[in-house]
């Protein structure tokens, strides 16, 4: 009897061991950038020709280096068919802006190109050409009216680069949810959406970038945050940016001026319910300065920040809400 049962209890193991949950990564290259998708899943399940078709859907609608998408042909005043995903991004970005009072805006995209953000090359830049395109910006003269985007100006252009990103993240975090999939970190860019935890029970681990010097320096960790539930994006000025006459010009720019912006926050990292609005959020911080959007981001529910600036002595410092530095691993 007593070798009987100790098969049985032996089965009993090797049978729950099978039924762990497998640890599931998909990584690669898409949208100009990588992703890093983990997920556990007791059946094993390799979701990898979704992920990639939630990619290209979002390409073809809201992807400004596909001349084909929607918002490249709305940009052209092209004949469209708006689909969810253009709408969708309308929408936040529209919010976004109101909530941030105009410095967010996605009809910055003429500015955004004039620098040579979004385009292969810049324009020469003159305050007259500035003032110029500042007229062609305002998110109030642009709106979605019977299916069909209807402009104040036919020149105004639409940007959700400051979005999409995020959006995509919390498409493919939705897709693994209908999947019964509830333990999941998605990165896409460094736009980031965690479920859940790991099966241990110990929440994911994500670091946060110390400013870089160059768009190529070797990355490394200012801190490490615990994260359960939440959207986290970092916005920061040092890797992405133009030179011009010797200059360094950050991708940040502020609606308002035209030009991008010049002050001592070096990188903004926001916690929000989902990574579209961590998205959103993290680039108004940048363009606003670490003040002004301090205050935004006390006012709202849910929602934590991190700062990396730099101090009157020239060196680097960090701030933390208090959420957030609840979160911070020692």
């Amino acid at each position: 009897m007593k070798k009987s049962f100790l098969v049985i209890l032996a089965l009993l193991a090797l049978a729950s061991c099978d039924n762990q949950p497998k640890k599931i990564i998909l990584k690669g290259l898409a949208q100009g950038s990588y992703y890093a998708i983990t997920y556990y899943d007791e059946q094993g399940r390799n979701f990898q020709r979704e992920v990639d078709s939630i990619f290209r859907a979002v390409d073809r609608s809201v992807n400004l280096w596909v001349d084909s998408s929607v918002i490249c042909k709305v940009n052209r005043n092209e004949e469209v068919e708006l689909d969810s995903i253009f709408v969708d991004n309308f929408r936040i970005a529209q919010e976004a802006a109101r909530l941030s009072g105009g410095y967010f805006d996605p009809t910055i995209s003429p500015i955004v190109a004039a620098w040579g953000f979004n385009a292969k090359t810049g324009d020469s830049i003159t305050p007259q050409l500035i003032d110029s395109l500042k007229q062609l910006v305002d998110y109030r003269k642009v709106r979605i009216e019977n299916g069909k985007v209807v402009k104040e100006n036919p020149a105004i252009q639409l940007d959700f680069n400051a979005i999409a990103q995020g959006y995509t993240s919390d498409m493919i975090a939705s897709f693994l949810e209908s999947r019964g999939i509830s333990n999941y970190l998605v990165d896409t860019g460094g736009e980031i959406m965690a479920k859940g935890n790991k099966p241990d029970g110990k929440p994911w681990i994500v670091g946060i970038e110390k400013p870089a010097e160059n768009w190529d320096s070797e990355q490394v960790v200012q801190t490490r945050i615990a994260l359960r539930d939440k959207g986290l994006v970092t916005s920061g000025s040092t890797r992405k940016y133009v030179e011009r006459n010797g200059k360094r010009y950050s991708h940040c720019i502020d609606p308002k001026t035209g030009y991008p912006v010049e002050h001592q926050l070096l990188s903004a990292t926001v916690l929000a319910d989902n990574s579209v609005w961590a998205d959103a959020l993290a680039s108004i911080c940048m363009v606003m300065g670490m003040e002004r959007s301090l205050e935004t981001v006390e006012a709202m529910d849910g929602v934590e920040a991190y700062y990396i600036f730099v101090n009157e002595e020239g060196e680097l410092e960090t701030f933390a809400t208090e959420g957030f530095d609840a979160l911070i691993i020692e």
